[in-house]
This record gives structure tokens, sequence and C-alpha cells, in this order.
């Protein structure tokens, strides 16, 4: 009976520090079949998205400090979407005032609400870490798989490379989470593949709501390749190591006022 609470506990913190995502999810799928007047669809994502954000943060589900992690994961995730449509990756074949460079606005959004999960989460489940590398060795790992997502274009994928090194600087990183009165432990590299899992499932998802389309989805939606999983794999490496120095440096500044 315990496990059976425990479990129920966490899943409900799990569900409460999806809101974000579940939001975005819900307005591809509305705005796909319900057509919103005086608006393009992808304007009218952006506004809703906004509203529930202003939403979240006005009801304290978020913090002032992470909306400002949001923010800063919206402006990294726009950059890269840019980028990517420009080199023909995906596209944003729809019409849309808010279009900066063919892609809407809307789409940083979706990089954000991984923030918006592992802010959420960490602060419900009461997270840290033990074993964390630094900021040097972390830093320059997130700053190269980043840079790879870019010049794989012009140069050979180190991909594969990368993700040795996050086995190499993270295998004594674990996650420390409480559910209730009861800790719990997991690798950290497995909370990488976990949650990369489960956003190659929402990428299918938002795919076939035609939240952007990959070119081989032109003449028919279909499943997105498998690989595209370590792609996600190090985006939440990038994720995770902005959000757990952003909290290292946090706690170190409240220890200092102390």
């Amino acid at each position: 009976m315990k496990s059976i609470t425990q479990l129920l506990h966490f899943g409900y913190h799990q569900a409460m520090s999806c809101i974000f995502p579940v939001a975005i999810f819900g307005t591809l799928f509305l705005s796909g079949v319900i057509e919103i007047p005086f608006l393009y669809r992808y304007d009218a994502i952006l506004v809703i998205l906004l509203a529930v954000q202003y939403l979240m943060y006005r009801s304290r589900l978020e913090t002032r400090d992470e909306i400002k992690v949001i923010c800063v994961f919206h402006i990294i995730g726009l950059l890269l979407e840019i980028y990517k449509v420009r080199m023909g990756s995906w596209s944003y074949p729809e019409p849309g005032f808010t279009k900066l460079f063919g892609v809407p606005l809307y789409s940083g959004f979706m990089y954000a609400s991984v923030a918006s999960y592992m802010c959420q989460v960490w602060r419900r489940l009461r997270m840290d870490m033990t074993g964390w590398p630094g900021l040097a060795s972390s830093g320059l790992l997130g700053g190269a798989i980043y840079l790879n997502f870019f010049t794989h274009h012009f140069i050979p994928d180190f991909r594969w490379w990368l993700t040795g090194l996050v086995l190499i600087v993270f295998w004594k990183t674990w996650i420390i989470y409480r559910v209730r009165t009861v800790t719990y432990r997991m690798p950290l590299t497995l909370a990488f593949f976990i949650v990369g899992f489960f956003i190659w499932l929402a990428e299918n998802i938002a795919t076939f709501f035609n939240a952007w389309k990959y070119p081989d989805q032109h003449q028919g939606w279909q499943l997105v390749g498998f690989g595209k999983i370590s792609s996600w794999f190090l985006l939440v490496i990038i994720s995770v190591i902005i959000v757990a120095q952003l909290k290292h440096v946090k706690a170190a500044r409240t220890t200092k006022d102390i």
C-alpha cells in the first residue's frame, strides 16, 4: 500500500510539472482542428502560450526565477530553430505574422517547456545531485553539444563521441529526489535518456498535429526516426547543465547571505 501511495504522489508531481508542455500540445491539437478567427494559427499559438505562462506565474505555479530560465531556453531554442530551418532540416509551411526568418516565435516555447518541466520537478521533488562535475567540464561539454547541432551540417557529426564523453563526465553523478518522506536516487545519464525518449514521443505528437514538418513528412505523416532520440538525449543534457548550474549558483548565494 505504501508503494502505491508513493507512486501516486510521484505521478501527481510529475503531472503538475508537465502543465506547460501539456498546454503546448493541447494548443497544437486544438489549433489544428479549430479555426481561430482573425489570427493565423502560428500567431494564435504564441498568444495562447504567452497567456498560459502569465497565468502560471500569477497563480504561483512558476516562480520569477523559473520564468527567467524559460526565457533563456526560449532564446536558445529559437536560435537553433532558425538555423535548422535555414539548413532545410524541417520547415514551418503555414503563414504567420510572428515568424522570424521563417520560424514562428512560439517554437522557442517547445524548448522552454523542457526547462519548465525541469524547474518544476526539481522544486516539487526537492531534487539534488551528488558527484556534479562542476562548471568547467559540464559547461564545456554542454557548449560542445550545442555547437555540434550547428556544425554537423559542414563537418562530421560528433554526437556519438559526445555521448561517450557524457558517460565519462557524469558517470559519478546521481539525482537525489524525494517523494514525501522517502529519498530515492537515479543515475543522471539514465534520467537523460528517459526524458529524451519522452520528448521524442512528444515530437511525434507535435509533427502529427503539424507543429512543424520534416522533409519526409510533407507527403504524409510518418514516425520520426528513432535516431532523433539521441538528439533529444543531448539536448536534455544542455538543459540539465544550465538548470543545475543555476541551482548551484542560487544555493551558494543563499548560503552566503545566511
